[in-house]
């Protein structure tokens, strides 16, 4: 095994930061990994904000459900979908249809991924804020962002304070991948990985107000966090934005 394998292996997502400072040689070329990352037919449309105005992160981290290492992590970074800089190049065409919007978010996801392997291939730490679209107007506001753009996630990176977290585990590959066919849910399997997350949940460190301890399986937690994650303004909100009409 190499280790940019081994390193994915043992990813885990780390919510405490000390108050050390990434050095511009780190920032930089995390930037460039992200850059560099596979692209739908090189339209590029992805943009990053970069929060580095304390007020600003705070604003943030109050419309993000108040998650706090957003604030502590050494860097805040906002993925984007944008196609408001491939609406300046070709104004001409209709960016109203729903596949402009999954390039976008498609191609962000990648350039986040890329992002986050690169930083902990220098011994650093970070973790997904998927509550950036919380309070999705408010924060398209504050980062004065023009039609045709979204904020789809934040990435907080950082040096992280203390020990790392004990990988989560996941689904079993013969639940994930299939040959040739889609497979029903296999009900043995899923109690299986139910009660080791189970186990998984009750040996997690309690932390407030975003790590305490709540034991439960994988089939509580997902019928939990689907209910949780039901945003009915998103459709109204992606319109205006001028995506998703068609």
């Amino acid at each position: 095994m190499n280790n940019t394998v081994e390193l994915l292996h043992n990813h885990t997502s780390i919510r405490s930061f000390t108050n050390q400072p990434l050095t511009e040689e780190q920032r930089d070329a995390i930037f460039k990994a992200a850059n560099q990352t596979s692209s739908f037919s090189l339209l590029q449309a992805v943009s990053i904000i970069r929060i580095t105005d304390s007020g600003l992160r705070k604003k943030v981290m109050q419309l993000s459900v108040n998650q706090p290492y957003i604030e502590e992590a050494a860097e805040f970074w906002i993925f984007c979908a944008d196609f408001n800089r491939n609406h300046q190049i070709a104004p001409k065409v209709d960016l109203e249809y729903m596949e402009y919007l999954l390039i976008g978010t498609f191609d962000a996801g990648l350039m986040a991924q890329n992002a986050l392997t690169a930083a902990e291939s220098m011994g650093l730490g970070g973790v997904y804020i998927g509550g950036v679209r919380a309070n999705i107007t408010e924060l398209t506001e504050a980062l004065n962002l023009p039609k045709y753009v979204i904020p789809l996630v934040g990435l907080c990176i950082g040096h992280p304070a203390g020990e790392k977290p004990a990988i989560k585990p996941r689904l079993p590959q013969s639940m994930v991948m299939f040959d040739n066919q889609y497979q029903p849910l296999d009900q043995e399997k899923l109690a299986t990985y139910d009660q080791r997350m189970l186990e998984y949940y009750q040996d997690r460190p309690v932390k407030a107000p975003f790590t305490v301890k709540k034991v439960k399986g994988w089939k509580d937690h997902i019928e939990d966090h689907l209910e949780r994650s039901k945003l009915p303004f998103m459709r109204e909100y992606l319109n205006k934005q001028g995506l998703a009409k068609k």
